[in-house]
């Protein structure tokens, strides 16, 4: 399955302040992706909201379910989507 697309995924674990939004910023923009990704209030989850072709996002999801060394990865929910064109960069919100 290719061509654009958008996903959002909640990352759940121990992924706040291992620096898991520079790993994610990092990684999304080797692959050519746009969108964000933040902290979530509640100190166990990261929200990340990327857009790009379909394969390139794949990848994505796939280093999000490891995380940079001293994260621990529990859970990692996607949820796919039409690709909206709503975003130009990525970027790290907080």
């Amino acid at each position: 399955m290719s061509g654009l697309a958008s996903v959002w995924v909640i990352v759940h674990g121990h992924v706040q302040g291992v620096f898991f939004r520079d790993f994610t910023l990092r990684w999304a923009k080797e692959l050519g992706l746009v969108g964000y990704v933040r902290n979530l209030p509640d100190w166990t989850a990261v929200e990340v909201r990327a857009e790009g072709e379909r394969q390139q996002l794949d990848k994505l999801i796939e280093q999000l379910k490891v995380g940079p060394p001293g994260a621990e990865v529990e859970r990692v929910e996607a949820s796919w989507s039409e690709h909206s064109g709503s975003y130009t960069r990525f970027s790290i919100r907080y």
